[in-house]
């Protein structure tokens, strides 16, 4: 099949019908009828069956829908991609990062580079641990911050920033609360779990059973915003990355952070065989100042 053939197939099989898929693609309904038969023509089986005036998927159609789907997305971002490079390729960047950065760190980072960087668009987007990989090696971004390095992936990382574990509570759940609280000292509260919650987790889950410390869990959330929230409404307290808390802590809660210290870092990831152009280079080095001022607020 051609481009033009999957094209055409796409928007038909999307839409239910020539007449619809004609206007989406902005051509004559014969023209669409010409390519589909031709498509046909050339894999030897229909595409569609013609129902009282509807198409009809065959079985073969709804095999091939999938990687026709795929085919349509790479095109619309070669599309994308061309018109950044149409507008100056370095105006744009696009950066993709984790619920915990992307609900207050990253945008405060953004909005303070924009301050002297008005010619820049942003395009930021959220993104789970698990689909870090694919993100940057199919090119959906040109950068993803988080706190997990993929292993095995055909990926480069920088390190932009530290952070730490922190308690977060409402005020008035602790008494008189030290300038770090001892991890002994959650054994007694009513405790919103976020082990489950990737990286972080996992890490205060290896300092609990270091120090045999038992919590009395009352919920779970596998996001720190949802744990948050859950303190927020009286559920109890939780342990969170220090970039949610200072969030949360400016929305009425309190934190204060772990004794011992549970910290990680925060890396700048993209593809070996893409790096860093000057633009998303200047903002890198711009986040780095970013997350260091937030985390010393």
């Amino acid at each position: 099949m051609r481009l033009r053939h999957i094209e055409v197939f796409h928007a038909v099989y999307s839409a239910g019908s020539v007449s619809a898929a004609a206007r989406a693609l902005h051509v004559s309904q014969p023209s669409v009828t010409k390519v589909l038969q031709h498509a046909e023509q050339v894999l030897g089986f229909p595409l569609f069956e013609r129902i009282k005036g509807k198409m009809v998927p065959t079985a073969d159609a709804h095999a091939l829908f999938d990687d026709a789907a795929a085919i349509q997305d790479g095109v619309h971002l070669m599309q994308q991609r061309a018109r950044n490079l149409r507008r100056g390729r370095e105006t744009t960047l696009r950066l993709s990062t984790l619920p915990s950065l992307g609900l207050g760190a990253i945008p405060r980072a953004v909005a303070r580079f924009l301050e002297r960087h008005r010619e820049v668009r942003f395009e930021l987007h959220t993104i789970h641990t698990a689909d870090i990989a694919r993100n940057l090696l199919e090119g959906e971004s040109d950068i993803v911050i988080s706190y997990h390095r993929p292993r095995g992936a055909a990926l480069q990382s920088l390190r932009v920033g530290r952070g730490e574990m922190v308690l977060l509570y409402r005020a008035g759940a602790l008494r008189e609360p030290p300038a770090r609280v001892p991890l002994d000292r959650l054994s007694g509260l009513p405790f919103v779990s976020t082990v489950d919650s990737g990286p972080q987790g996992q890490l205060l889950l290896a300092a609990l059973e270091q120090h045999d410390v038992q919590l009395d869990e009352v919920a779970a959330a596998r996001t720190f915003f949802v744990a948050a929230a859950l303190v927020e409404a009286g559920v109890g307290v939780t342990v969170v990355d220090s970039y949610t808390a200072g969030t949360a802590v400016a929305q009425g809660l309190e934190s204060r952070p772990l004794d011992p210290p549970i910290a990680f870092d925060v890396y700048a990831l993209y593809p070996e065989n893409r790096p860093p152009g000057a633009l998303a280079a200047n903002f890198l080095d711009h986040l780095v100042a970013s997350l260091a001022t937030d985390l010393s607020l």
